[in-house]
């Protein structure tokens, strides 16, 4: 369809190098979004992976399927966590999930960027100021009686 409107075009102009143009500048648009996409998605997915990894006991978690709780064990080997689940009064559970059944957390991953720190300080300016002899006015209240 789109070639038969640039053969369209080209019989109109003259010019096919126009259509030709129009092509490689729209396979070029695409070939740029896909790459800012994958790149984005990457980004997300190592958010994600870095946020599972940061889980230990005593991190409150919610899983995709809705049950909240206390994660109590983690088995790194097998990317599992034990969640404890209910109150001393109802009775406590322990369930078993896979890590990627994690929707929520409040696990913190640690920060992966590098604080760069100056190792030698400049100094500080001072200035110094005169102090005048000028009196400063006060203001009286009147009182009115």
């Amino acid at each position: 369809m789109l070639w038969n409107l640039l053969e369209e075009t080209t019989e109109k102009t003259g010019t096919p190098w126009t259509s030709y143009i129009l092509i490689i500048a729209l396979v070029a648009i695409i070939v740029v979004f896909m790459v800012i996409n994958s790149r984005s998605a990457k980004k997300r997915q190592q958010e994600t992976q870095n946020m599972l990894d940061a889980i230990r006991p005593g991190n409150k978690v919610k899983t995709i399927g809705g049950i909240c709780g206390v994660v109590v064990e983690v088995d790194p080997e097998d990317n599992t966590f034990v969640l404890e689940t209910g109150t001393e009064a109802s009775g406590k559970s322990y369930i078993k999930f896979d890590k990627q059944a994690v929707y929520q957390t409040d696990a913190v991953a640690p920060k992966t960027e590098k604080v760069e720190t100056q190792a030698t300080e400049e100094p500080v300016e001072t200035v110094e100021v005169e102090a005048t002899e000028e009196p400063v006015e006060t203001v009286e209240e009147k009182t009115e009686e």
